[in-house]
């Protein structure tokens, strides 16, 4: 699994992301490791939310200004069809994201 559609949608969407990833076992590709059962996943998913409540927690309090994010504008050049080209629906369908054409 990975995380890049989320991290490509953030983008997109000028949101700065990052992904805290906690693992649970180790047995599907590491040999050295034992066989894992269902008790020892759900043991360590318990163990897993409390460091990542935790995680959070003292990382929330030290965020940077999102606006100083290099994410902040990623979508000012998304796109390139001019405003008075663009089907009004369609632009007012991109307001969310791009922001009233009047301010770009």
């Amino acid at each position: 699994m990975t995380a890049m559609p989320e991290a490509r949608l953030a983008r997109e969407a000028e949101l700065p992301y990052a992904v805290l990833a906690l693992a649970t076992d180790y047995d599907a590709w590491h040999e050295s490791e034992a066989d894992v059962d269902v008790a020892a996943v759900v043991a360590t998913l318990g163990k897993n939310v409390s460091l990542a409540r935790k995680t959070v927690a003292a990382l929330a309090s030290s965020l940077p200004d999102p606006t100083r994010s290099r994410a902040v504008d990623a979508a000012r050049n998304g796109i390139m069809t001019h405003d008075g080209a663009m089907d009004p629906e369609a632009r007012r369908r991109l307001d969310w994201l791009l922001g009233p054409a009047a301010s770009r």
